[in-house]
């Protein structure tokens, strides 16, 4: 059998990132290493994950482009689903994010909006799809 079971993002601080998602979010921290290099949360069957950049560049010999890289995220964003959009946004812009896409209402009813966190990794604070 074959499970989705991870997201790691690759940051310069996993504490300080795992705290963002913890305090923002409501995640629970799952584990953080000793060394603060990699740590996970608890978000339900796929965890999201963080790993320094250090360490990333230890198991990712032929290199990446970090979050930072740009002004613009990456073409990838991580999905939050909540009953109030608006509190949310305002909840992770308090912890340190930036709003990127305003609140907006899809033609399919649902309401969205987009905040880089502050690694600069894009975020969906969202409705449920009806």
């Amino acid at each position: 059998m074959i499970k989705f079971k991870y997201v790691i993002l690759y940051v310069e601080d996993v504490e300080q990132s795992m705290n963002f998602y913890k305090n923002t979010f409501d995640s629970e921290i799952k584990f953080i290493t000793p060394e603060k290099d990699y740590g996970e949360l608890l978000t339900g069957e796929t965890s999201l994950s963080f790993a320094s950049v250090n360490l990333a560049n230890s198991n990712i010999k032929k290199g990446f482009i970090t979050a930072k890289t740009e002004d613009q995220p990456f073409g990838m964003e991580l999905g939050f689903t909540t009953n109030d959009v608006e509190s949310l946004v305002e909840k992770a812009i308090q912890n340190g994010a930036v709003l990127y896409e305003d609140i907006a209402i899809k033609p399919w009813g649902q309401k969205t909006a987009y905040i880089k966190d502050p690694n600069n990794y894009l975020v969906e604070i969202c409705t449920e799809i009806q």
